[in-house]
């Protein structure tokens, strides 16, 4: 085997994750080769995500106000959470968890451990972003969550309170405030009935985050094999001896990759490989929705990022586009487009900014976000010593996913990671 600073490293996925963990690893000393069966990078769930950078959504899903709006929300085809009941027992071991973390102790646990992780994160996209000049139509004008429920926004107060105290600028403001922070808001000032605001938060395309990294760690030596879908992984007695390749498309002609360490960062597709070989996570697809609209140079669209907590969407200025997202619906690996849902999203848009003409077709897209029960991510040492985890971010793919990168390149190297966050095998 290599010297722990100089191993071999196979890194499965090619996604916001996986670029991220193969940049840290190589800057680390490493040899990295990623694998994907996509022709590029970010080209499966990162690539037209709500693009924020989101520290002040690290509130979980589980959390004790779900049940109520589970109720609302049930049988629903529109509704922001969707549970499409299926025979698969991973479906319900899941869901039965996620009720076990909608408990407050639960809730406040989960909010620590993902906002300490969130605010590591944060700052190492900006170190990154400054060291590599990266552009990807970023915008650092914070993100302001709007609520148009009276009983949402009075729920949402101890949840800005616990993250002041792990030390987030996200700070209440008021309806009139909301518009003062984004003016696009005027006209549905009489809806609103107060926001939060997080300044240091920003917004950009992690699509073109995720490619524009992947190039520069080519330059730095990283091998990207793309193409070639992932059979299988082989193990050997106590360890990961290999992971068996194939061209995607194709059935036949396969390749055993061999490598030192094997990282696991394949989103929702992460147990299904895992299972197999003995080892079962907690992760399960949780099928979100996006809306791209082309605009005119004057279209009256919002510059800050939103997120509106009614209807659990995101909206980011992406230069001359608004990209709309959110929503949760759990089908399993499903990837069909649900027209309801579709224009659900659309109405929403029309809603909030009636003044809004888009200046071309929308553009409609899903991907499955691989969710934990608690939202916490799973990253670290699996039960094979040579098999490391960096997977189950749900919406906070791109917020968490320098800072797992970075983290996980620590634990490789046999440090302790910066971030207060129950890392796996510590």
């Amino acid at each position: 085997m290599s010297s722990p600073n100089n191993l071999k490293i196979l890194v499965l996925g090619a996604g916001v994750v996986g670029v991220t963990s193969a940049w840290y690893l190589a800057q680390a000393g490493h040899r990295v080769t990623v694998i994907d069966r996509q022709p590029g990078a970010g080209l499966e769930t990162s690539f037209a995500n709500g693009g924020q950078i989101s520290v002040s959504h690290a509130e979980p899903w589980a959390n004790p106000h779900v049940f109520s709006r589970l109720r609302q929300w049930l049988g629903r085809d529109d509704a922001p959470l969707l549970w499409r009941w299926r025979a698969d027992p991973a479906q319900w071991a899941w869901g039965l968890r996620f009720l076990g973390q909608c408990l407050p102790e639960a809730t406040r646990r989960n909010i620590a451990a993902i906002t300490a992780l969130a605010l590591y994160s944060r700052r190492q996209l900006g170190l990154l972003r400054d060291e590599l000049g990266l552009q990807y139509e970023q915008l650092q004008r914070g993100i302001l969550h709007i609520y148009t429920d009276g009983e949402a926004f009075a729920a949402a107060a101890a949840a800005v309170r616990l993250m002041q105290s792990l030390g987030v600028d996200r700070r209440t403001v008021d309806a009139d405030a909301c518009v003062g922070i984004e003016p696009a808001l005027a006209d549905v000032r009489p809806l609103l009935v107060g926001g939060d605001y997080t300044e240091a938060d920003e917004s950009g395309d992690a699509h073109r985050f995720t490619a524009a990294l992947a190039a520069r760690a080519a330059l730095a030596g990283v091998e990207f094999r793309y193409g070639l879908s992932i059979v299988k992984l082989a193990a050997a007695g106590r360890r990961l001896a290999g992971v068996v390749v194939q061209k995607a498309g194709e059935h036949s002609g396969s390749e055993v990759l061999t490598a030192d360490a094997y990282v696991v960062a394949l989103g929702s597709y992460s147990p299904l490989l895992l299972k197999p070989i003995g080892v079962r996570i907690p992760v399960y697809p949780a099928k979100g929705y996006s809306v791209t609209l082309p605009l005119a140079p004057d279209a009256p669209a919002p510059v800050v990022s939103l997120t509106d907590d009614e209807r659990k969407l995101v909206f980011s200025r992406l230069g001359s586009r608004l990209r709309v997202a959110g929503t949760a619906e759990f089908n399993g690996y499903n990837l069909d487009l649900n027209e309801v849902r579709c224009q659900a999203v659309l109405q929403r848009v029309r809603q909030l900014f009636p003044r809004l003409d888009p200046a071309g077709t929308p553009q409609f897209w899903c991907g499955l976000r691989p969710a934990t029960p608690s939202n916490r991510p799973l990253i670290g040492r699996a039960r094979y010593p040579n098999l490391w985890l960096n997977t189950g971010h749900g919406t906070l793919g791109w917020t968490l996913a320098c800072g797992s990168a970075a983290a996980l390149a620590d634990l490789i190297d046999g440090r302790q990671p910066e971030a207060a966050f129950p890392f796996l095998g510590c």
